[in-house]
């Protein structure tokens, strides 16, 4: 799978509405469209100018989940594992 497919899967998962479970780990309307559109944007940069462009990407989304008092679940995990791959693919950009 590659980049944008791991992060359009990560969009699809946050548009869906919240769950009580979701809700009771932090999560909120706003925070969800707020991480979603994030990750949409960088998605859309790299569709348009090329994967290549990933090491601009810069997603900090650990930080933000963690100031709103966001608990491990299914949407953390989800929203956690886009950013590591953003950092692996940014980090396999490199220039040696």
């Amino acid at each position: 799978m590659d980049l944008t497919e791991r992060m359009g899967e990560a969009v699809a998962a946050l548009k869906a509405p919240l769950g009580p479970i979701d809700r009771e780990q932090g999560w909120t309307d706003e925070l969800r469209r707020e991480i979603q559109e994030e990750i949409s944007v960088n998605r859309s940069m790299l569709r348009r100018h090329g994967v290549w462009n990933v090491r601009h990407v810069r997603l900090r989304l650990d930080e933000v989940l963690d100031a709103e008092g966001v608990r491990p679940g299914r949407l953390r995990d989800v929203v956690l594992d886009v950013q590591a791959f953003v950092a692996e693919a940014r980090e396999a950009a490199r220039p040696r």
